[in-house]
């Protein structure tokens, strides 16, 4: 990942107006699924130069419920025990949504990680938020 990603997001990271554990899991999914997004797209152009549609098909493929729920698995076990709490609060969360694809499963175990990021970057940890996402990745892609 690189610097000026790391920069944008350090820029509003920890400003939230309340701490990151008086949000409902939902809301910090919905924090952690923009911020996913920017580092996944980040990811993707640093692949190399590709006409836009491919960079798009690479980033959707990413951020899918399918492959959030396999980077899920991936980080799991490097987690404190604060970050697998609100990582299991995510993923439990009752959501009135249903996946348009995938499944319940899958979406609850994307829910959970993006819960995790968003905790995380309530918390101005994006560093943390990296290293967790180039581990997923780079097993992810191996």
């Amino acid at each position: 990942m690189n610097k000026p990603i790391l920069d944008l997001l350090n820029v509003t990271a920890g400003e939230m107006s309340h701490k990151a554990n008086t949000y409902s899991p939902l809301a910090l999914a919905y924090i952690g699924d923009g911020v996913y997004e920017m580092f996944i797209r980040t990811y993707v152009i640093n692949r190399g130069n590709m006409p836009v549609n491919k960079m798009h098909k690479a980033s959707r493929e990413l951020v899918r419920a399918s492959s959030q729920a396999k980077l899920y698995f991936i980080i799991e076990d490097m987690l404190t025990e604060e970050e697998e709490a609100v990582l299991r609060r995510g993923r439990n969360a009752k959501s009135v949504s249903i996946p348009k694809n995938g499944n319940v499963t899958e979406y609850r175990h994307a829910t959970g990680l993006e819960a995790l990021i968003g905790y995380l970057y309530i918390e101005g940890k994006v560093e943390r938020i990296k290293e967790l996402i180039d581990t997923g990745l780079s097993q992810l892609e191996a």
